[in-house]
């Protein structure tokens, strides 16, 4: 339902979620001048009431012996014109002996003397507000030998507080609604004109031609509009630079498989002019050899590819099993080229579980052996590749260290550079293989590491992940 919501156009969220609102506030805006008017109503004919009960009271009369009263006629003809109708009392002694005026005024419930008692009522079917009041009288009646108490009740219809409740409501549903006719007119004129940038730069980008990559301009931008047009700006450096990065990739592939191509074809040329059969199967073996290295470097531009833009779904692998694997399936290429090959596993040997692509960082880990193997073979006597598997805090390495010629220390910081190849390298190559492991690395959200190998003899490389414990939980970091 939200989505919903969301995919409208700012201008209609917002009309839609304010003007609601707006109605909801003259709802309860008027229900609060309802009650306000209600009671300044009762406030006022209330004071008007007790003042009638009042000169009622002030008009009784004991010095006969009875209950006399003289009713003020002219301030009830009064009261009644405000009233807006007929005005009811009733004088009568508590015992009910003497009444006088409408007996039918409801009985008042308990009533203390000197505090008058003002209620909605029910007079012969009609709502009206009455107001009780009851004292004692100065002497005892005739015929009694203790003080009485007398009550005086008036009575009168509720037309008037309702007409003067209801005109105030009036004024103000009137004036509410002005407002908010006002007030979404205002709004509406306040949304179209803060819009208005937004409009701009709308245009500005379609108008844009498709290779134009320049950043978007900030410039008379509202402040809650900049931070996105930055993360766009952003996403459009990124987009830059992968192009670029994706241009120079092309260039240099196209380079790289040009180069072979046209050794192939002297190489080629030279075996169909040669009539001697052992320099043509010379010419064929020379043939082959750089076949296969060129479908090596075709194959490892495309992974190099894979590496930075293949979908990435990583899963829970145990680094110390998967590393024993890859090293088994390159024992028979290391036995054939002489070369010592082993694994050296963490100590204390635990599961040490890092999430990857198992293909991803197999193919990382062969691209290391392949190099290391190829480069120690060259050397006389063998040499001696190891894989090493290590945790050091929160981070799981997986290295292989060799004692071949190694790079030197002033090109290592520019190794996992693309088609980099240091300059003592003896053994042909595209120098593609360590930016291959350094990409597959860093989308695994790790680094790769060159260093000197073991007694500062040949070289290690090292992936380092973030490594987890055998719950999958992350592990604890050092420091």
């Amino acid at each position: 339902m939200l989505s919903r919501w969301h995919r409208l156009s700012l201008r209609r969220t917002l009309l839609l979620v304010l003007l609601p609102g707006m109605l909801l506030v003259v709802v309860a805006d008027l229900w609060l001048t309802w009650r306000t008017a209600l009671d300044a109503a009762n406030a006022a004919y209330d004071r008007s009431l007790l003042g009638a009960v009042k000169s009622i009271d002030a008009s009784i009369s004991t010095a006969s012996g009875g209950l006399a009263v003289e009713l003020p006629y002219r301030m009830l003809e009064f009261f009644e014109l405000t009233a807006s109708g007929p005005v009811h009392y009733r004088v009568a002694t508590e015992d009910g002996l003497v009444e006088i005026g409408d007996a039918g005024l409801p009985a008042p419930g308990r009533l203390a003397s000197g505090r008058p008692q003002i209620v909605d009522a029910s007079f012969f079917g009609e709502p009206v507000r009455l107001a009780s009041y009851a004292r004692l009288l100065d002497r005892p009646l005739a015929g009694q030998g203790q003080p009485q108490r007398v009550i005086i009740q008036v009575a009168e219809p509720l037309t008037a507080r309702a007409q003067f409740t209801r005109t105030l409501v009036v004024q103000a549903l009137t004036r509410d609604l002005l407002l908010v006719l006002a007030a979404g007119a205002l709004l509406i004129a306040g949304i179209g004109w803060a819009l208005r940038p937004l409009q701009r730069l709308r245009r500005e980008v379609w108008a844009r031609p498709a290779q134009d990559l320049t950043p978007i301009a900030a410039r008379d931008m509202p402040a809650d509009v900049q931070p996105l047009i930055a993360a766009v700006n952003q996403h459009i450096e990124r987009t830059r630079g992968l192009l670029d990065e994706r241009r120079r990739f092309v260039d240099d592939a196209s380079h790289q498989v040009r180069t072979p191509l046209a050794t192939l074809a002297t190489q080629l040329g030279y075996a169909l002019r040669e009539t001697d059969p052992a320099r043509v199967r010379e010419a064929l073996l020379a043939l082959r050899a750089q076949l296969d290295e060129t479908v090596r470097r075709a194959n490892q531009m495309l992974l190099l590819a894979r590496a930075d833009s293949a979908p990435f779904q990583p899963a829970p692998l145990e680094l110390h099993g998967f590393a024993a694997g890859v090293t088994r399936g390159w024992w028979a290429e290391a036995q054939r080229r002489g070369v010592d090959l082993g694994l050296e596993p963490a100590e204390p040997l635990a599961p040490l579980v890092v999430v990857a692509h198992a293909g991803l960082l197999e193919e990382a880990l062969s691209n290391l052996l392949h190099n290391a193997i190829r480069y120690c073979a060259g050397g006389a006597g063998g040499g001696q590749v190891t894989v090493c598997v290590a945790q050091e805090g929160g981070e799981a390495r997986l290295a292989v260290v060799d004692d071949g010629p190694g790079i030197p220390a002033p090109e290592r910081a520019r190794a996992g550079e693309r088609f980099f190849r240091a300059s003592n390298a003896t053994q042909p190559g595209s120098g593609i293989g360590l930016a291959i492991v350094r990409a597959i690395a860093e989308r695994h959200g790790g680094r790769m590491e060159v260093g000197a190998g073991a007694g500062g003899r040949g070289l290690a490389v090292t992936i380092v992940l973030p490594a987890r414990t055998g719950a999958g939980r992350p592990a604890p970091q050092r420091g």
